[in-house]
């Protein structure tokens, strides 16, 4: 009898085990099958775009060639407007500066005397430059940032610049048959975030 007593104890624990193990896996069933059924919800979503362009800052001048000279003697005088023009989307400013060479070692570049004036020549304004040397810095300053005698001009706008020139009566000799040439290089910046 103690064998069968012992057989049925043995027997309980293992329904019991069994009872267990089976009530754990039912449970983790269930608590994996809410797990996946509260993953399913209704979702959307949408997308939202933005595009950028830069703006641009486009100097020019017209005429390409300001002047053409010869036979000049002391005391001869001339003008020529030139146009300047911001061809881009963004406002700028512009300094301006001259580099004369001569082609020979008169030095006629030390001579000549230039003044700039806003508007059409001859009915152009007040200097804005001159009558100084006619190489060197004119308007403004091209290094970053305002400076003074700087020129703005806003996009798509365009301003006239009266450039006179002159050959002192008192020019000395020494300076027939000279000839220089000078180049006028307008240096752009934006004006926006810049100061």
């Amino acid at each position: 009898m103690e064998t069968t007593t012992r057989n049925d104890r043995t027997n309980t624990r293992r329904r019991r085990r069994r009872g267990i193990v089976a009530l754990l896996a039912a449970s983790a069933a269930l608590s994996l099958g809410s797990g996946a059924f509260s993953l399913a919800v209704f979702t959307d979503s949408d997308d939202a775009s933005g595009a950028f362009t830069t703006g641009t800052v486009d100097i020019a001048t017209s005429p390409a060639t300001l002047f053409t000279v010869t036979g000049i003697v002391p005391g001869d005088s001339g003008a020529a407007t030139l146009s300047v023009t911001n061809g881009g989307t963004a406002a700028l400013r512009y300094a301006v500066t001259s580099s004369s060479t001569n082609t020979d070692t008169k030095g006629l570049r030390d001579a000549l005397v230039l003044e700039v004036r806003p508007g059409t020549c001859p009915t152009a304004s007040a200097a804005i430059f001159g009558p100084a040397a006619i190489s060197g810095a004119l308007l403004g300053d091209p290094a970053q940032g305002a400076q003074g005698g700087d020129r703005s001009l806003a996009a798509a706008a365009s301003e006239d610049l009266c450039f006179m020139w002159s050959l002192p009566l008192a020019t000395a000799n020494a300076y027939q048959d000279a000839t220089t040439t000078t180049t006028f290089t307008f240096a752009a910046e934006q004006t926006a975030n810049n100061p």
